[in-house]
């Protein structure tokens, strides 16, 4: 059996540290590298090609679910598990869509981690059994679940959200994505009237109730 190499991503240094040596117990499976931020994760599965990538959804920059849907495009020897705390129906089936092959709850036990891992990493597709019944039912049945608001924006506009709702100043947002103000200015627009928004407070409670970011952050 061919060894499977791990990419771990969390922005928490003892959960990594934590979900590392529960890996190590693992026979064949190899952890890579580990990450705390999507866009780091990005570059190292460029440099590294690992099988399988453990993303936690919650994540400063790059969220989680916006990881996975560029892991989907630009690398598709990559497949996506996605650790979370979150059971419910908007995280799974954001994950579904974003192209992840599996959603574990992070109170799994190590027996179904690695059960989960080998399935995914096999080509299969796994979920926790405690998710939101209706979201597997549904994605089994037409193998993708409903639209969400958060379709309606573009990659760009999903990551400028986060940024703002991160509290990130627009000129701060513009630096670190190498784009014009006016640019992030006209992604804001834009995206404000896609979903009906007109605050900057707004786009934070939104930001939080789908999970681009955790309301504690």
């Amino acid at each position: 059996m061919s060894r499977i190499r791990v990419l771990l991503v969390d922005d928490h240094a003892l959960v990594r540290s934590g979900i590392r040596m529960v890996l190590q117990t693992f026979d064949g499976v190899q952890v890579v590298a580990d990450a705390q931020d999507g866009r780091t994760a990005l570059a190292l599965i460029e440099k590294l090609r690992p099988d399988v990538a453990l993303l936690d959804i919650a994540m400063p920059d790059l969220n989680g679910i916006e990881t996975a849907a560029r892991i989907r495009s630009r690398f598709l020897q990559t497949r996506v598990v996605i650790l979370s705390m979150h059971a419910g129906e908007e995280y799974v089936s954001q994950a579904l869509r974003a192209g992840a092959s599996g959603y574990l709850l992070k109170d799994a036990t190590p027996t179904e981690f690695e059960f989960a891992l080998r399935a995914v990493a096999r080509g299969e597709t796994y979920l926790s059994p405690r998710v939101s019944g209706a979201v597997v039912e549904k994605y089994l049945r037409s193998g993708e679940p409903a639209v969400g608001p958060l379709e309606a924006l573009t990659p760009r506009q999903r990551e400028i959200l986060q940024l703002i709702a991160e509290g990130r100043a627009t000129k701060q947002i513009a630096a670190q994505l190498g784009v014009s103000i006016k640019t992030v200015e006209t992604h804001r627009a834009l995206l404000m009237e896609r979903l009906g928004i007109h605050n900057i407070a707004g786009l934070v409670r939104f930001a939080v109730r789908t999970g681009i970011v955790q309301g504690d952050r």
